[in-house]
């Protein structure tokens, strides 16, 4: 059914059907860390503090997920690529062997985080005023590891075989138990930040029970089986998954840089600009998890008619990704200019930080109305499992923002260092796209005509 539909319905509305739906489920799963963040910042007197210890363990945190990337987004490209190949055989194998590597991560992340706990989080500039508050969220957090994994890793699966709205229905499940759980723990149990960190990992397992009652259904047309390990199928995979591994593993280390760099030049103020960076980043993944999820969903799209060889095709998606994408983006990116002072208010308690809040998110989110070509470009070819081709134009981008953080600070006010994230999302971009245009466009279609 499914390789009917992807043979025979118009691009626009499959990237439609497929990209939106996953899009509004990134979106939702944004909510996971934004309502954390929105509840614990009015804690009351240690609001800014408890915000600022997330903010200091999110980078380890947020980093887990690049596990579940690497073995979901690589299994699901394989197995779509094999249904375009009209090989269900090998599909069931990708399947299969992902979900028992996603065990066997689950399993070493949780034991080696929960002994490197306090020195990693030290290292990440860490203060010994925030630790009480990061480390109690981040043990607690842990317990959710492997449902982290299962559940989103998983997740690709069921969105890759076109069911966008059950995959969507699974994280809505769990934002939804996030959101009620939050100020239960938080206020009336007075847990405070741990209440946060336990409502997240409920809902983290709730979602993952999910997506495997999903997996197990028989309208599934490559269900879940268990399959012996394929050292082929293995090599393929974590070939592809290693993208966008690298791309969510490299975004938290480049934001423990910016974290570093603030509290080296932020003197007595560097926890007050560890929390607007907080802030920040809890405003950004509004724009860069949705449009993650919108090219996420559409990949198995790439891959599958780059198996099939239909090249015309593969062109219609980036260009209607491209199209989407940039809606949202610009949309996002005018709210950033217009309202900042609302999105800071969300996650602040203390009414003097909102005003420099406000001017950072303005620095840092001028440049998105350009980024969708970055999610076109790298996530297409990343599915189509031409990472030999993402790799460069993604790295180009991620290096002219390290290069602006550790310069500004030396040149200009530290305040500054927040235009980063816009000198790198404009001049990456584009120079993706003359790459793009001119030199990979023409050797996809030599390649495949």
């Amino acid at each position: 059914m499914i390789k009917k539909e992807f043979d025979q319905i118009p691009i626009p509305k499959l990237v439609i059907r497929l990209g939106i739906l996953s899009m509004l489920a990134q979106f939702i799963n944004v909510l996971y860390s934004v309502i954390d963040r929105i509840f614990v910042g009015h804690i009351p007197q240690v609001g800014s503090l408890a915000i600022a210890g997330i903010g200091v363990s999110a980078p380890i945190l947020t980093s887990i997920t690049a596990f579940a990337s690497l073995i979901g987004i690589g299994g699901a490209s394989v197995m779509s690529f094999s249904m375009g190949r009209k090989k269900d055989k090998e599909a069931e194998a990708a399947i299969g062997n992902s979900l028992i590597l996603l065990i066997i991560l689950s399993v070493i992340l949780t034991l080696l985080l929960t002994i490197f706990q306090k020195t990693l989080l030290y290292f990440l500039g860490c203060s010994d005023t925030l630790y009480p508050y990061a480390g109690s969220y981040f043990k607690i957090y842990l317990l959710g590891t492997p449902a982290v994994l299962l559940g989103l890793g998983m997740n690709q699966f069921v969105i890759a075989q076109g069911h966008s709205k059950a995959g969507m229905i699974a994280i809505v499940f769990g934002a939804v138990t996030n959101t009620i759980l939050d100020p239960v723990f938080i206020f009336l149990f007075h847990f405070g930040i741990c209440g946060a960190a336990i409502a997240t990992v409920t809902a983290q397992w709730i979602t993952a029970i999910f997506v495997f009652f999903i997996l197990l259904q028989r309208k599934i047309e490559i269900p879940l089986k268990f399959v012996p390990l394929q050292k082929e199928i293995i090599r393929r995979l974590l070939y592809i998954g290693s993208l966008p591994f690298m791309v969510t593993l490299l975004e938290n280390m480049f934001l423990i840089i910016l974290n570093m760099v603030l509290r080296k030049y932020g003197g007595d103020h560097g926890d007050e600009y560890i929390a607007c960076s907080t802030v920040v980043q809890s405003f950004i993944v509004f724009a860069f998890n949705p449009g993650y999820g919108l090219s996420q969903g559409c990949g198995t799209l790439y891959a599958y008619h780059y198996g099939a060889g239909n090249y015309k095709k593969i062109m219609q998606v980036f260009q209607w990704v491209l199209i989407v994408c940039g809606i949202y983006m610009t949309i996002l990116c005018i709210l950033s200019q217009e309202i900042p002072e609302f999105f800071a208010g969300l996650f602040l308690q203390d009414s003097s930080l909102i005003p420099e809040a406000a001017q950072c998110i303005r620095k840092y989110s001028a440049g998105l109305f350009i980024l969708a070509v970055q999610y076109s470009f790298v996530d297409g070819l990343t599915s189509m499992g031409l990472v030999k081709y993402a790799m460069p134009i993604f790295a180009f981008r991620r290096i002219v923002y390290v290069l602006s953080i550790l310069i500004l600070p030396i040149v200009l006010p530290l305040n500054q260092v927040f235009w980063s994230e816009t000198l790198g999302d404009v001049i990456g971009s584009l120079v993706s796209i003359f790459a793009f245009c001119f030199l990979i466009r023409p050797k996809i279609k030599q390649q495949m005509l």
